[in-house]
């Protein structure tokens, strides 16, 4: 057996993409350069498992958190159809014009909310107000507040829904996550989730263009 790297998980996906086919649209938005920090978007192989996700658990209603350029909102916009509604939010305005732009060319729009401000604060708001719960959440954004996305995800979500995590192995840094916030967050959240009797939690490693890391799957029973 070769070893194997980052250049070699790289080309592995490379080869996997058949699986995940983006058109112009979706192209687009994850090669955006418009955004602060490009290249964080998720890749195309979880972009298809967040639609494959989303349309296994017949999901109408979606909330996510962190838009950036949009590329997952496209493969959760496109899930849940028409008839179904993304909320997505996003604290940098630009990003959110960006986003607003993909979304268009993607055609689903019509579909999508994108709010702007601090995640925590705008969940909050939600909560407050009571709004319709949601049947699959995803976070992706900034990991130090995690945890309180994680409790809002669970306010604001019905028993069975999904609430996908992205970034909880951080390339091994949580086995020592020292005075990072970012990693201190995965960290703590993960610990708040153990002998929570609302969730059930699956933690998956993953390798690939994106290097090491892997991501949560919650689904709240309770």
């Amino acid at each position: 057996m070769t070893a194997s790297g980052p250049q070699e998980w790289a080309a592995v996906d490379e080869r996997l993409a058949v699986f995940a086919r983006e058109d112009a649209a979706l192209a687009a938005a994850r090669t955006s350069t418009e955004v602060a920090s490009p290249g964080i978007e998720v890749s195309r192989q979880f972009g298809r498992l967040l639609h494959t996700l989303a349309v296994a658990a017949g999901a109408r209603r979606v909330l996510e958190f962190g838009t950036l350029a949009g590329y997952s909102t496209i493969w959760l916009a496109r899930a849940v159809g028409p008839t179904g509604r993304v909320c997505s939010i996003e604290v940098n305005r630009d990003h959110a014009a960006v986003a607003r732009r993909h979304l268009e060319a993607a055609g689903v729009s019509a579909w999508v909310d994108i709010h702007c401000g601090p995640a925590a604060d705008v969940s909050a708001r939600m909560v407050a107000a009571g709004v319709e719960p949601f049947d699959l959440v995803f976070i992706d954004a900034d990991k130090a507040n995690l945890p309180t996305y994680v409790e809002r995800a669970l306010e604001l979500t019905r028993p069975g829904a999904l609430i996908v995590v992205d970034n909880v192995v951080r390339g091994g840094r949580i086995l020592d996550p020292g005075d990072d916030p970012q990693v201190r967050g995965v960290v703590d959240a993960l610990a708040a989730l153990q002998g929570d009797d609302r969730v059930q939690v699956s933690i998956t490693q993953t390798v690939g263009e994106k290097g090491w890391d892997g991501f949560a799957l919650l689904r709240r029973v309770g």
